[in-house]
């Protein structure tokens, strides 16, 4: 599951404990997040930040929740076809179980060959994602590892001298096919 960290991070859950995972306005997420179980394993995945990636662990505590932000004028997620009646946006409560120890970004990700075929490299877009066990459980493996360091930014070379263009001779004007002939002068005896 992605979520920008300044609008709610997996510090603001750790605080908070339990929150619905409301907002999401995709038809392809609402279907992933209708196929979670309780008691399923979540990634916590901060996007939309430098570098994105997973920060920590959650876990599906309740189904089927209506999400109340479609109900509301003021939210960004207000939707106005949404009644009391006939919801169109459902959801589902998470809940905090860890922050990893180490983070695992974007790049750490698509490096891994075992993780090639994941959604999140298909489907980049979209807010909730599945994820196979065998997935989940290689990520949380790499979170325990400390990240590579960073490559050394390769040195650049000295900018060679710039050489002077030679200086351009001036132009002779071309002759103008539609211009009178001047007339020919006449030397005076």
């Amino acid at each position: 599951m992605k979520t920008e960290p300044e609008t709610f991070s997996i510090d603001d859950l750790e605080r908070i404990g339990t929150e619905p995972w409301s907002g999401v306005r995709s038809a392809f997420a609402r279907a992933y997040m209708r196929q979670m179980q309780v008691d399923d394993a979540v990634l916590f995945y901060h996007s939309s930040t430098e570098p994105p990636g997973v920060a920590g662990l959650a876990r599906v505590t309740r189904v089927g929740v209506i999400d109340e932000t479609q109900f509301d004028p003021d939210s960004p997620y207000f939707d106005p076809r949404a009644t009391r009646d006939k919801p169109i946006w459902d959801c589902v409560d998470v809940a905090f179980v860890a922050k990893l120890p180490h983070y695992v970004s974007l790049a750490r990700l698509r490096a891994e060959p075992m993780l090639a075929n994941m959604v999140l490299f298909r489907q980049s877009r979209l807010s909730v994602q599945p994820a196979t066990a065998a997935e989940y459980a290689h990520i949380v493996a790499m979170a325990e590892q400390p990240p590579p360091p960073e490559p050394e930014p390769k040195p650049r070379r000295p900018a060679a001298p710039k050489r002077r263009k030679p200086k351009a001779k001036p132009r002779k004007p071309k002759p103008n096919p539609r211009a009178q002939p001047k007339a020919k002068r006449r030397k005076l005896p």
